[in-house]
């Protein structure tokens, strides 16, 4: 597809304004031809927008409006350049289901809140949990980790696959497994093994907040953290189930699906 040809297509366009980073995907004839991660910052409201804008300028339709644009995620109630809103769970249902049909669960690990979500065999939500109360379990929590062993976070992962066995790590509050962490460093438990046992906690974490919203073949994980390996091996031992992760970036499925619901709209407006 030519620059031209996308300034003369009709463009369906997600963005999904998260608390750490901000994510923007567009559409046309039922492909994905553009996206964009930023840092959110401290004004979501303007966030949403240059992701959109950067996206736009990516496939070559620079200062230009999509057809129709869905915003999602916590800040889409500040997003007065969309034509839509749609809730966060129901944009992960719709993109966690436009890349696997098969997808009945979804685990989504996000930069500060983590959910679980149902979805029937057309797509929609049947039930949800979410957890964005506190940092267990989300990717703040991580970060928490890896500041504490001084490496990158995209480190950790494969630090805790290396491991030659588990160290248990019994509190998942950020505060307290931060101080046991300290404590078990200072003890001389080798690090891979630290990390697998921090691992294996978040997904123990994730198992019981399935017990209410029950688990369904099968399971998707999508968000930021869905890129760390070591946690997807973790879920998928916890789960005793394989757990499927995207070859589109996991990082961005809310706004595949707000995406998604915006291209719907373009469909029935143009028939």
């Amino acid at each position: 597809m030519t620059e031209d040809d996308n300034i003369n297509q009709k463009v369906a366009a997600g963005v999904d304004i998260g608390s750490l980073t901000t994510k923007s995907v567009l559409i046309s004839d039922g492909a994905v031809i553009g996206s964009c991660i930023i840092p959110t910052g401290i004004f979501p409201e303007k966030s949403g927008l240059e992701a959109l804008e950067k996206a736009m300028e990516s496939i070559g339709c620079a200062g230009k409006k999509p057809t129709y644009t869905v915003a999602t995620g916590y800040g889409r109630i500040s997003a007065p350049y969309a034509d839509e809103t749609v809730t966060e769970i129901t944009c992960h249902a719709k993109g966690a289901y436009s890349i696997n049909q098969a997808t009945r669960t979804v685990i989504d690990m996000g930069g500060q809140d983590c959910k679980v979500i149902r979805i029937d065999n057309s797509g929609n939500v049947s039930d949800f949990i979410m957890n964005d109360k506190c940092a267990a379990g989300t990717g703040r929590f991580l970060e928490v980790i890896a500041s504490v062993f001084r490496v990158k976070l995209e480190n950790l992962g494969p630090m805790a696959l290396k491991a030659e066995d588990i160290v248990p790590i019994s509190s998942t509050c950020t505060v307290f497994a931060e101080s046991e962490v300290v404590s078990l460093l200072a003890r001389g438990e080798k690090p891979e093994n630290i990390l697998r046992g921090v691992h294996h906690a978040i997904a123990h974490r994730i198992t019981g907040m399935t017990i209410r919203v029950g688990v369904e073949d099968a399971i998707l994980f999508s968000g930021g953290v869905a890129k760390n390996e070591g946690m997807r091996r973790a879920l998928a031992d916890a789960f005793n189930k394989p757990i499927i992760v995207p070859n589109f970036d996991p990082q961005i499925i809310g706004a595949l699906g707000a995406a998604r619901i915006a291209e719907k709209k373009v469909s029935r407006d143009a028939s």
